[in-house]
């Protein structure tokens, strides 16, 4: 994690981050803790929230964990209502579960193309829309994990292609929306980074990474904590006038246009 920022940047914040038990968004969470914010995280495995929570305790924060399906509403809705009340209002929202797999359209199901939209898109509304009520306004944060697919055309990622973009424009719409009340609301659109699920099915084999880092102008994977580090900086008083921003932070991946590494 990059030592760029003072350390107690975060000191006295509370956020929640969807999503937060494995991968960028537990990096994200404990990135937050680590510069003073309490953190809550929500995912469907009741273990893995346990362990993400006492991880993130480690740091010295106050951190509550819940187990519940982005995908229904009053599920989260009630979760967001439980950390409220415990951790108190919410200055930081990171909206970061997903789903992927590799599928060419005329192979893809309905109900795959459904299950990745309802994950990632409808998700990300539920838990924006069921913390609105709990945000400091003005002042909170939203950060919504969007993904390259978001705005370039990937071969077999017809579906997540249309959730992320989905989510991009959900990001700018709330933007405009929310910002009046003081809410800002930015996403991050990670490129291939070390170490997660969805690189491991892009990209599984060392041909496969070899082919993706040859297309990255960097020449390289990125890491976890570099995105947890733009995570960090959006939600700091240095990003006070930044709003309905898709930033990606891909070595500048995607400036290279659609992918050839992802079989169709």
């Amino acid at each position: 994690m990059s030592d760029a920022f003072a350390p107690d940047i975060l000191s006295g914040q509370v956020a929640f981050v969807a999503g937060g038990t494995s991968g960028i968004n537990l990096g994200i969470a404990k990135a937050l803790a680590a510069f003073g914010a309490d953190v809550a995280v929500l995912s469907r495995s009741q273990d893995k929230v346990e362990a993400a929570v006492a991880e993130i305790e480690a740091t010295g924060v106050r951190s509550v964990g819940m187990a519940a399906d982005v995908r229904d509403f009053d599920a989260v809705a009630d979760a967001v209502g439980k950390v409220a009340n415990t951790l108190g209002q919410l200055d930081i929202v990171v909206s970061g579960a997903a789903g992927n797999f590799v599928a060419p359209a005329a192979e893809l199901s309905s109900n795959g193309f459904k299950a990745v939209v309802d994950i990632d898109l409808l998700g990300t509304f539920n838990v924006l829309r069921s913390s609105y009520e709990h945000l400091h306004k003005p002042g909170a944060s939203i950060i919504n994990i969007s993904a390259p697919q978001g705005s370039l055309p990937y071969p077999a990622q017809a579906h997540v292609c249309a959730a992320k973009s989905g989510v991009d424009m959900l990001t700018k719409t709330l933007a405009l929306e929310w910002g009046p009340a003081g809410v800002r609301v930015n996403a991050i659109a990670p490129g291939p980074i070390e170490g997660t699920e969805g690189m491991a099915r892009l990209a599984p084999t060392e041909e496969d990474r070899k082919r993706v880092e040859q297309a990255i102008p960097m020449g390289r994977y990125g890491r976890i904590d570099e995105i947890a580090s733009l995570a960090v900086f959006l939600c700091s008083d240095a990003a006070q006038y930044l709003s309905g921003a898709i930033i990606p932070c891909d070595g500048g991946r995607s400036l290279a246009g659609p992918p050839q590494y992802v079989s169709a």
